[in-house]
């Protein structure tokens, strides 16, 4: 966005459910008195805002962003209020681990909405090689992660992050970029 100055081709809403989800998790971290899953997503939220500012600030359509932003804050909003008056001290963690367990599934799983796009067109160009590398890792690390602390709010949500990401490599390695490449191109 910075180099082109535009934020064309760059899908906004994976971005905006992300800081969400980092959001989500950071008060799961801080129910938990988990030091690592506060700090992770702290500076995953604060990464994520920084995106959507840069991305508000060269979209030409600033009202459906800052719309959309809304929503999210609404969203955090009222599901600090629910876990913090509606939800009882005991289960209020068991409550919260479950409400970030389904947001991170659904957030592995929102890449996958391109793969009928994918195989129709064969070709990735809707896909980024670097997140699905990241997503791989970061997947793996928490899986890993909530292995270790017998975590299973950790642990079951990020399995679907490997495995979306191993799909996701076998369409890189099914539909190779040089396929796209049908035409030379032409000297300037």
């Amino acid at each position: 966005m910075l180099a082109t100055k535009s934020v064309e081709n760059i899908q906004f809403l994976p971005f905006l459910t992300t800081d969400a989800n980092n959001l989500s998790w950071l008060g799961y971290g801080c129910l938990k008195g988990d030091g690592t899953v506060i700090t992770v997503n702290a500076i995953g939220a604060a990464l994520q805002t920084l995106y959507i500012l840069v991305y508000l600030y060269y979209s030409p359509a600033k009202r459906p962003v800052l719309l959309q932003v809304l929503l999210l804050l609404a969203v955090v909003v009222t599901g600090c209020g629910y876990f913090t008056i509606l939800v009882d001290t005991g289960t209020r963690l068991t409550h919260l681990g479950l409400f970030c367990s389904v947001f991170t599934i659904s957030m592995y799983l929102s890449p996958l909405a391109d793969l009928a796009k994918v195989i129709r067109s064969k070709s990735t160009r809707c896909l980024s090689f670097p997140l699905t590398v990241t997503t791989l890792v970061a997947s793996s690390s928490w899986t890993l992660y909530g292995l270790q602390l017998h975590d299973p709010y950790i642990t079951v949500p990020n399995v679907p992050g490997i495995v979306t990401s191993l799909v996701r490599f076998w369409l890189f390695q099914r539909y190779r970029p040089e396929q796209d490449k049908l035409y030379s191109p032409l000297p300037a």
